[in-house]
């Protein structure tokens, strides 16, 4: 008897959070949803959009448009004075993979430099410089477009590098 009374409290209580679920879900965009939150007389939580008749501890809950409750409190992530501020494990994970991405995008820059600053050394020993086109023949730059090229790498070396050379 005592396992038929667990089994149907059990029952109650999904069909109850399946309901505060299904309320939450069809919420609309622009306004926050009132849901009523009570203790049945069996002693089953109950969830309904309108104030139960005879339930105890009843708790008005407010919801936003994207399922978070509508107070101060909860909008900031902290609802106990006591709670502590240590960063979650998802938390720990993002900023591990901010930081892995930083340190690749400064090798990236570093070994971009280098290679400007090999580039801008080339352009500056002087002789024959030429740039092969898309048919692989060579083709050679005259002294306007070799200096065009210089200024383009140095800008380049400017953004990149942070120091310019010259």
């Amino acid at each position: 008897m005592a396992y038929a009374s667990k089994i149907n409290t059990a029952a109650k209580l999904l069909v109850s959070m399946s309901t505060a679920c299904m309320l939450m879900l069809s919420m609309n965009a622009s306004h926050a949803i009132q849901v009523y939150k009570s203790v049945g007389a069996h002693g089953e939580v109950k969830y309904s959009q309108h104030s139960p008749q005879n339930g105890k501890n009843i708790e008005l809950i407010e919801f936003r448009s994207d399922g978070r409750q509508n107070n101060a409190g909860n909008l900031a992530g902290k609802t106990d004075a006591n709670q502590s501020n240590a960063p979650s494990a998802e938390e720990q994970r993002v900023a591990a993979l901010e930081t892995r991405i930083k340190e690749q995008e400064a090798q990236a820059n570093a070994q971009r430099c280098q290679s400007l600053r090999s580039n801008l050394t080339n352009l500056n020993v002087g002789g024959r410089i030429y740039e092969m086109d898309a048919s692989g023949k060579r083709e050679y730059l005259d002294g306007r477009e070799i200096e065009l090229k210089r200024e383009r790498v140095q800008q380049a070396i400017d953004q990149y590098c942070g120091n310019p050379t010259t």
